[in-house]
């Protein structure tokens, strides 16, 4: 076997301070077998120095140097003050009395003054409290006062609280609440259960609402579908009793499904006959609002009667909501036109313009204008664009008949609103009629007996302030409907605050004698008759009123709220938090 002077053994001198191997041959090298095998792995590595090559001196300092290490010379800079924690508030910083439940971890500090401490107390109405945390930041809301434990004790049930609260807002939306509110009382209900880290979400047809249990674990998210939609204000009423009482006094889980189970086996306040009934006489006193007579009262209340029968019948066969508006807007207008045909006495404008009255959807508007200005732009738009599918089916449902009468008799001047609808004033009949008309609204939208009384005296208030702002002191009629409006608003708020209730029974049905039926009746036989351009402005004219109608009621609703104190606002000088989430200026 031959020998490699490369991999033999070396023994290290200090002598003329190099190496010198031992054992080794310098030429074949016939030594011994055991001198030339290699005592550990280091000879194989390929960092040792070959034979004759001394090694490199040790360096000076045992650590290499950092390209990020300062040149001689420089002063280290001093170190950085440490960072504030965003759960810590500064030093000599107060933030006020600590909520009950709440930790050292909750309170998160944003302005140099601390945080308006918020108190659960259950002083306010529970819409008040639960949108004031709605508009609070995830980590500044307090923790739940009280936690519904499961039968291992491991906290709350979870599918069950969230699957309470959905069935909940599904009956608050179907019903025609608006979005916030929905959201308030979905967020209310969660929070009484103890889910605190909850965030729900409601759109026009959809509702879903998303728990995390903590930081690190993953969230749990349920939804529902809304596909019907009802008109029962009697139900609605419950639903907000209901959530009063999960939310303040703190009822079980078990209870509050069996209180949900009852509300939804109670029976409609009022049969179909008597909202049949209902239709007619709303119909009948909206003709009294603009000069009709008794004959006129009768004439509007059946064709609205046949209207409403047809609708329902229309409904019993699966047809959508377009079409049953269309049948139903096609006996009014027949009606008038057979009296305008027959040359009789009786004003045929007013017949139909009283039978139009029962179809304008003014709920749907007042809520879709709401929700806009409130911040739900998704939910306001699908709710204006039924609105305008709505008012198109009442267009081809009246428009259709006039059409067919104008061919019959094209001189038909019994439909002239020029001559059919004159100047009507007569304060005692049209305050009469006005309450008349709220009180059937009231019947339609199927309310508790105990507010008809409230809401139709609303109803007359509204339209005494019209007729004195529109025909006594002649200001425009749609800033005299906003006013009108914006103290229905106003009432029907600071009456649901007092009974701990929904708005919406004391403020549809009151706003009834302000709605556009005679603006749109003008548009409708403008456009029947050919002439486009006086069409045009009338339905403008009608569509202003409507806006106006919203915008008012809205707008005595936050008046309301306005300069009534925000709940749980502990520090003087706390500013309300703003609808608008997005934006903080």
């Amino acid at each position: 076997m031959a020998s490699d002077p490369q991999r033999g053994q070396r023994n290290t001198h200090s002598d003329n301070g190099g190496t010198k191997p031992s054992g080794s041959g310098t030429g074949s090298g016939t030594g011994p077998v055991e001198d030339r095998k290699p005592a550990s792995d280091e000879a194989h590595s390929a960092f040792t120095p070959p034979l004759g090559v001394p090694y490199p001196p040790l360096p000076e300092d045992e650590h290499p140097t950092s390209e990020f290490a300062l040149p001689a010379g420089l002063r280290p800079e001093p170190p950085a003050e440490q960072e504030g924690s965003a759960f810590v508030p500064p030093a000599g910083t107060t933030t006020g009395q600590t909520p009950v439940g709440a930790t050292a971890m909750s309170l998160a500090f944003t302005p140099p003054h601390g945080i308006p401490t918020v108190s659960l107390t259950k002083e306010a109405p529970w819409q008040d409290r639960m949108r004031t945390m709605l508009r609070m930041p995830v980590g500044e809301r307090p923790v739940p006062e009280r936690r519904e434990r499961g039968d291992e004790e491991h906290g709350p049930a979870v599918p069950r609280v969230l699957d309470l609260t959905l069935r909940i807002g599904e009956i608050l939306l179907a019903g025609g609440e608006g979005a916030e509110d929905v959201e308030a009382a979905m967020f209310g209900v969660a929070h009484a259960y103890g889910l605190e880290r909850v965030e729900p979400t409601v759109t026009f047809t959809l509702l879903s609402i998303s728990y995390q249990p903590s930081l690190v674990d993953d969230p749990v998210t349920a939804s529902r579908t809304v596909r019907r939609r009802g008109v029962d204000y009697n139900r609605l009423s419950a639903v907000f009793r209901l959530v009063d009482e999960i939310t303040s006094e703190g009822i079980t889980l078990e209870e509050a499904y069996r209180g949900l189970a009852e509300i939804r086996r109670n029976r409609h306040p009022y049969p179909s006959w008597a909202l049949t009934v209902a239709s007619g006489l709303l119909s009948g006193a909206a003709s009294m609002l603009v000069g009709g007579g008794s004959l006129v009262f009768l004439a509007a209340a059946v064709g609205s009667m046949l209207g409403d029968r047809l609708a329902w019948l229309a409904s019993g066969r699966g047809l959508p909501e377009f079409y049953q508006f269309v049948v139903a807007a096609m006996p009014p207008a027949a009606v008038g036109l057979a009296f305008g045909l027959a040359h009789s006495s009786v004003q045929a404008s007013a017949v139909i313009t009283g039978g139009l009255f029962a179809l304008i959807p003014g709920r749907a508007l007042v809520a879709g204008v709401h929700d806009g200005l409130t911040g739900y732009y998704i939910t306001a738009a699908a709710r204006l664009l039924e609105v305008g599918y709505l008012i198109v089916g009442i267009v081809v449902g009246v428009l259709s008949v006039l059409y067919i009468g104008l061919q019959v008799n094209p001189g038909l001047k019994r439909l002239n609103p020029e001559q059919a609808l004159g100047a009507y004033n007569e304060p005692l009949v049209q305050t009469l009629a006005a309450m008349l008309l709220a009180l059937a609204f009231c019947v339609l939208l199927q309310q508790e007996r105990h507010t008809v009384a409230f809401a139709t005296l609303n109803g007359g208030v509204a339209w005494v302030v019209y007729g004195a702002l529109a025909n006594v002191a002649g200001i425009n009629p749609v800033p005299a409907t906003a006013i009108a409006a914006g103290l229905v608003g106003l009432f029907g708020q600071l009456l649901s605050r007092y009974r701990y209730a929904s708005a919406l029974p004391y403020v549809t049905a009151a706003i009834g004698p302000l709605l556009p039926g005679s603006a749109t009746y003008f548009g409708l036989l403008n456009f029947a008759q050919g002439h486009l351009p006086q069409g045009l402005t009338s339905l403008v004219q009608a569509a202003s009123l409507a806006l106006a109608i919203a915008v008012g009621v809205n707008l005595g609703s936050e008046v309301a709220r306005l300069f009534l104190r925000a709940p749980g606002l502990l520090e003087a000088g706390a500013g309300r938090r703003a609808a608008k989430r997005t934006r903080g200026f």
